[in-house]
Parts: C-alpha cells; structure tokens; sequence
C-alpha cells in the first residue's frame, strides 16, 4: 500500500485489529439470515509525511450508503457543541445575511439549523440519503453528494464563493484526501475560511482510543500530517484550538496560501512543538500501541466474563461504531452482551454488524434492571450517566474500558 497523500510506500504498523465488518453496516431480522463482509482492519504509518492510514480495503460507496444510520442530532453534548461553535464563528469572522457558508458533511442539519436561524444563507454537503432527507425536512438545502474538486467547480458555478466553510468529523473519512481539500481551496473567497475538526491523533495514541479506528476512518490526523496535507493543496493552517469532543479533537483554522490575510497564531508552533516531542514525527510514537490495544481488550473480556460467572445481567448503551470496533476485535456475542440501548429510531430493531447483538429502546434497562451498563460512546460518558440517573436506584455501575477500565 502507498499513503493516501504523498504516495511513499507504507510498512509501518501502528495496530492490527484482526478483520470487521463496516462499523455502521447495522442489520435487520432479513440480514441475520445472509453473510456479512468483513474486511482486515490494520492501520499504517507514513514515515515519509505522517499520515497515519486505514488499509485499503472498503470504499466510501460501500460505506456510506443510502442507509448510513449516524445522525448527529441524538446526541445533546453535539448539538450544544455545534451552537457554540455557529456563535464563535459568527463573532470572530463578521458572517451576516451577506456572507454564505458551505457545512461538508452537513450528516441531519445538526450545525447549519444554527446558521439558518441566523438569517445567513448555507447550504449543506452529504452523500448519504437518509441524513440529507432528515437536513432537507428541517429546510436546509442539501447537495447529496461526495465532495471534491469536480463538486467545488460545480457549486462555484451556481452559486459562487465561500466565506465559512464547515468540515467536522469528515476529513478522517475520505479515501482520496487531497482531492477533498483541494475542493476548499477552489471554493474560498481570498479571505474566506475553513475549519476542519478532527479527532487528534495525540490523543488516540497517548489514551489508547483504539475503538475509535474503523473502516470509515480512513486517516486518523495529527497537526504534523495535516499542516502537511493543507499546504499541499493550497491552504494555510492560521489557528489551531484543541476540543474536548470526541476523547480529544482539533480544530484546525484553514486560509487561501495565495490571498489569506489572518495571521499566524502562536497555537499552531505550539501544538507542532507538542507533538515533536510525543515523536509523532519518529517511528518511536507509535511503537507499544497494539501491546496497549490488547491489554484493554483482554480487561474488558475478563470483565464481562466475571459478570456472567457471577450471574449480574449486563447491558450496553449506545450502538456506536466505536462500540462495534471493541466488541468486534474482543470476539464479543449476545451470550455476554444481550442487547444495545440507543435512542436513535433509525436503529432501533436492527443488529450490531458482526456481534449480531439486537439494538433496542431504553425502557429495556426499566425492566431488566441491570447491574452493570457498558458505555460504549465512551467520549458521551457523562451525558449518557445523566439520562440514565434511575438505574442508581437499583445500584447499577456505569462502566467504559477506554482508556482503561472505569466503574462508577
């Protein structure tokens, strides 16, 4: 395999996590009766720019479909976090009824509702149908679409340049990287923005976040590679904000290289400081991380096999693709985790893709009573312990293993 970015032939592991299926490919009753597609789950790293890279193995196509079943608007952490983030930006680059922004990845209208009730013009980027149906009913026009350079040319045509344009927790899923930044460069204004939030390798590596590596990701991102990659493509990376969201994000402040008038923040020597000396430009950073993985895995089997020795039902919370990659790599069926508790209805009634463990709705933890709820969306920790206040009345313990074993 070559990287994604600069091409250099790849040899370097950072973990190899046995094979899965698609983390989102969520089955119905029909399904159970059928195979699944699995494919090999290893990640490598690029010694020569840093990328750090999914194997090559599924296409977006494949995983993106029609029935993609993300939709970021159960989660109330990401909403606020999204409303936020519409007020900063508004504040600090002057957006009116005059200015336009672009949201790439817009998923159910999450972000662009907010920039909508602002009275500023937007329209939304997103392939899949089912969430750009769900952005659509909320009024939001929606380009269904994969973004790139031929899709910037094509909404630079009819609409014109952009002052703000969005990219959260989508740069780490597209195949052809350079491709998709490029597209920013060509539909900027000579003072227009781009964001790009994208969880932080840093921090991947230093908590060991392997659940969060999946086949829909298929780059996990440091500054050191990022700065790289932008620059490539004609952007210049101005301001850097490190985010609590998601076990640690970036986000990461992008101009035009030719006409960008912001200045460079000290934040970005800052953070390329910081991760040269956590060697995330030296193979020495990424060695022990399969070592660290295993441990994890093994703590959370003993912990579910424990459990049921002992006769104490558990349940999950949260059919998310991170809980798909741990309960996947640990070998993990309904003979140990019966069921899934989610609140999103496009869900509910289907299976995990690989345990086959059914998904359901809460009122499953009412009357079961378990005494213990795996927290599989570890990164939503707090907000799932909230919702779920009542099971303290029978003195059940909330549980994740990411980065290690934590009972509460």
């Amino acid at each position: 395999m070559h990287c994604r970015h600069c091409q250099a032939a790849l040899s370097l592991p950072l973990v190899d996590l046995g094979s899965a299926p698609p983390s989102n490919a969520y089955l119905t009753a029909d399904d159970l009766q059928k195979a699944e597609l699995w494919y090999p789950l290893r990640v490598l790293v690029c010694e020569h720019c840093w990328l750090v890279q999914t194997a090559d193995f599924a296409r977006a196509d494949q995983l993106f479909d029609a029935d993609y079943a993300y939709f970021s608007s159960y989660s109330t952490t990401w909403l606020t976090h999204a409303e936020r983030y519409v007020d900063a930006m508004v504040e600090r680059f002057g957006l009116s009824a005059a200015s336009r922004v672009v949201e790439v990845a817009a998923n159910d209208g999450y972000l662009l509702q907010f920039v909508q009730r602002r009275g500023i013009p937007c329209t939304g980027v997103e392939p899949t149908a089912s969430t750009a149906a769900a952005a659509r009913a909320r009024g939001i026009p929606i380009v269904q679409d994969f973004f790139g350079e031929r899709l910037a040319e094509q909404l630079l045509a009819e609409d014109g340049p952009v002052d703000l344009m969005v990219a959260n927790n989508v740069l780490a899923h597209v195949p052809d990287i350079n491709d998709f930044v490029r597209g920013f460069r060509r539909l900027l204004k000579p003072r227009g923005v781009a964001t790009f939030e994208f969880p932080h390798l840093l921090r991947l590596i230093s908590d060991t976040q392997f659940d969060t590596i999946y086949h829909e990701h298929f780059s996990y991102l440091s500054l050191t590679a990022g700065e790289r990659i932008f620059r490539s493509c004609g952007l210049q990376v101005f301001d850097v904000v490190e985010l609590p969201t998601h076990g640690g994000s970036l986000r990461v402040f992008t101009q035009r290289l030719d006409t960008g008038a912001h200045p460079l923040a000290a934040s970005v020597t800052r953070l390329l400081d910081l991760e040269h000396r956590a060697s995330l430009d030296s193979p020495a950073g990424y060695a022990g991380f399969q070592a660290k993985t295993d441990l994890i895995k093994d703590s959370f089997l003993e912990f579910l096999l424990s459990a049921r020795r002992q006769g104490r039902k558990v349940a999950a919370y949260g059919a998310a693709a991170k809980g798909n990659t741990l309960l996947n790599y640990a070998g993990v069926r309904r003979d140990l985790v019966p069921y899934v508790v989610d609140r999103n209805p496009a869900k509910l009634g289907k299976y995990l893709p690989g345990s086959r463990i059914p998904i359901v709705a809460e009122g499953r933890i009412r009357d079961e009573r378990p005494a213990a709820i795996l927290v599989l969306p570890w990164n939503l920790r707090s907000e799932v312990m909230d919702q779920l206040a009542y099971a303290r009345e029978w003195g059940s313990r909330f549980v994740t293993f990411v980065p290690e074993l934590r009972v509460s």
